[in-house]
């Protein structure tokens, strides 16, 4: 199960373990039922000379 990021109307924000498919939560600061998942930015991030930088990107047969 991934973790996802909730956003309550009172504007607390949290994480949850959910399945897929969650599509709103409760929130565990005001109790409402409709904290609502959001879209988060991504963290994955390609550093250093990596695998394009090692030869795959190069044109030489």
């Amino acid at each position: 199960m991934p973790v996802y990021e909730f956003e309550c109307q009172c504007g607390h924000m949290f994480e949850e373990l959910v399945p897929m498919n969650t599509k709103s939560r409760q929130c565990p600061q005001c109790g409402a039922q409709e904290a609502k998942k959001i879209l988060s930015a991504c963290t994955f991030e390609l550093k250093g000379g990596g695998w394009y930088a090692d030869g795959y990107a190069s044109t030489q047969k």
